[in-house]
C-alpha cells in the first residue's frame, strides 16, 4: 500500500531533522523536506543532502527572495508598517511565504499535510496555519512541538543520538535566531530576563554603534510610487538594494533594537533585532511622505499602517482587510516620488535632505515675506471660526458662572 505523504518545514536545524525522523516513526508517512530560502544564509546544497540522508523521500530548495521582497517587503514599507513602534516585521512577512510555498509544493506532491517546527509558545505557529488554512484548508496540519513527549531542546538531542540523526548542535547553544534578507533575530538565553543588558557580540548583520565609523555616511535614496528604486543614483533590483543597504547600514551601527513585545498568544517576550537596511527604507520614505502627502491623508494612513501590521504580525496576511489596506495604501503612495538622502552615524539614521516633483511644500507659500496666494488677513476670519466652539463655551461658562453668584 502507497504511504500518504507530508511535506516538512524544513531547515536543516536540530528541531526539523528530529521532526523529519519522528513524523516517519510516528505516522508512517513519506515526508518531503521542503527548505525556503528567504536569505538566510545557508549552505543550500548540504541543507538538500542533510534532508536525504536523514530519511526523507525528497528534498525542494525554493528561492523566493526577490519575491519576498517585491511583494511583502515592500507593500508593508509603502503601508509604513510597524509592529508597536519599533520591530519592522522580519519574521512575521516571511512566514506567509514559506507557507504558500509550502502549500504549492503539498498539492504538486499530492501530500495529506504540512508540519512546522514552530512551538506552541510562539507566534509562528499561527502565521503558518493560518496561510495554510487561507489557501488549502483540506490539507493537514501536524504541529510535532504541540503533541510529542519531547519537551526542551535536551530531549530533542538526546532523540537525535538515539536515532542517528547527524546534527551539529549542543546543549550550550545560547539563542534562538531567525534569519532572511531583511533582518535577523536573537531570542532566548539571558535574553530572557529583561533586567540582563545584552551582548553586542551576538550582532550578526551590523556592529555596535560604538564601533561604528567617527565619520557620518550619507546615502541617497530614490522612490517611485512608494518602492525604492535607487541607492546613491544608481539602479539596483531589489535584492541587490536591500543587500547593498544592509552593509552601508551594518557598518554604520543602523537598525539594531532591544525590545519587548506582546505575542499574539497572550505573553510577553524580549528579542534584539537587526534590520539595518530595512531601518534606512522605512526612515526615508516616511520623510518623503511628509513632503508629498497632505495631513489629513497622512494622519489617517497612520492608522492604517497600525491595523496592518498587526494584521502581518497575527499572520493574517491572506485576508480581505489586508488586501483592500493594501488597495488604500497604493493610491497613497501616486505621488510618493522622489529623492531622500539619509546621514547614518554611530547607530543614527536621519533624513536630512529630501526632494519630490509632488512636494506640497512650497517656499513661496511659507515665506514671511509678501506672496500672492496667501492674504494675512484672511487668518483673522479663519481664527475666529476655527475657535467659535471655544468662544461659545468661555461665553456659556460666564453665564454660569453669573447665575451660580446671582444664587447665593
Amino acid at each position: 500500500m502507497k504511504k500518504e505523504k507530508v511535506v516538512l518545514a524544513y531547515s536543516g536545524g536540530l528541531d526539523t531533522s528530529v521532526i523529519l525522523t519522528w513524523l516517519k516513526e510516528t505516522y508512517g508517512v513519506e515526508v518531503i523536506a521542503v527548505c525556503v530560502n528567504v536569505g538566510q544564509e545557508e549552505d543550500y546544497d548540504e541543507v538538500k543532502k542533510k534532508a536525504l540522508a536523514t530519511g526523507a523521500t525528497s528534498a525542494y530548495v525554493v528561492d523566493v527572495v526577490e519575491e519576498f521582497i517585491t511583494d511583502y517587503v515592500f507593500p508593508t514599507l509603502k503601508a509604513s508598517a510597524v509592529y508597536e513602534d519599533d520591530y519592522l516585521l522580519g519574521t512575521s512577512f516571511a512566514r506567509p511565504l514559506i507557507a504558500k510555498k509550502l502549500v504549492e509544493i503539498a498539492e504538486k506532491e499530492g501530500a495529506v499535510g504540512i508540519a512546522h517546527g514552530a512551538t506552541g509558545k510562539g507566534n509562528d505557529q499561527v502565521r503558518f496555519e493560518a496561510t495554510i488554512k487561507a489557501l488549502n484548508p483540506h490539507l493537514k496540519i501536524i504541529a510535532p512541538w504541540r503533541i510529542w513527549d519531547l519537551k526542551s531542546r535536551e530531549d530533542c538531542i538526546e532523540y537525535a543520538k538515539k536515532h542517528n540523526i547527524p546534527i551539529a548542535v549542543t546543549k550550550e547553544k545560547i539563542y534562538s535566531r531567525d534569519q532572511n534578507i531583511w533582518h535577523i533575530s536573537h531570542e532566548g538565553g539571558n535574553l530572557e530576563d529583561p533586567w540582563n543588558e545584552h551582548d553586542e557580540s551576538i550582532y550578526m548583520m551590523s556592529v555596535s554603534p560604538k564601533n561604528a565609523p567617527d565619520m557620518p555616511e550619507f546615502v541617497e535614496i530614490e522612490f517611485e510610487k512608494g518602492i525604492p528604486v535607487k541607492v546613491n543614483g544608481e539602479e539596483y533590483n531589489p535584492v541587490e538594494m536591500v543587500n547593498l543597504l544592509n552593509k552601508l547600514a551594518g557598518k554604520n551601527g543602523v537598525g539594531t533594537i532591544d525590545i519587548i513585545e506582546n505575542r499574539l498568544v497572550g505573553m510577553k517576550s524580549r528579542g534584539i533585532y537587526e534590520t539595518p537596511g530595512g531601518t534606512i527604507l522605512f526612515k526615508a520614505h516616511n520623510s518623503l511622505e511628509k513632503l508629498t502627502l497632505d495631513r489629513d491623508t497622512l494622519s489617517f494612513k497612520k492608522t492604517v499602517a497600525q491595523k496592518y501590521a498587526q494584521l502581518v504580525y497575527d499572520g493574517l496576511w491572506y485576508t480581505p482587510l489586508r488586501e483592500a489596506l493594501s488597495k488604500f495604501v497604493d493610491s497613497t503612495q501616486e505621488c510618493v516620488t522622489g529623492k531622500v538622502k539619509m546621514k547614518l552615524y554611530k547607530g543614527n539614521c536621519t533624513a536630512v535632505a529630501t526632494d519630490s516633483p509632488f512636494s506640497l511644500y512650497n517656499e513661496e507659500f511659507v515665506t514671511f515675506g509678501e506672496d500672492d496666494v496667501y492674504n494675512q488677513k484672511d487668518a483673522e476670519g479663519f481664527i475666529n471660526l476655527f475657535a467659535l466652539p471655544l468662544t461659545i463655551r468661555a461665553i456659556m461658562n460666564e453665564k454660569k458662572a453669573k447665575k451660580e453668584q446671582d444664587t447665593i
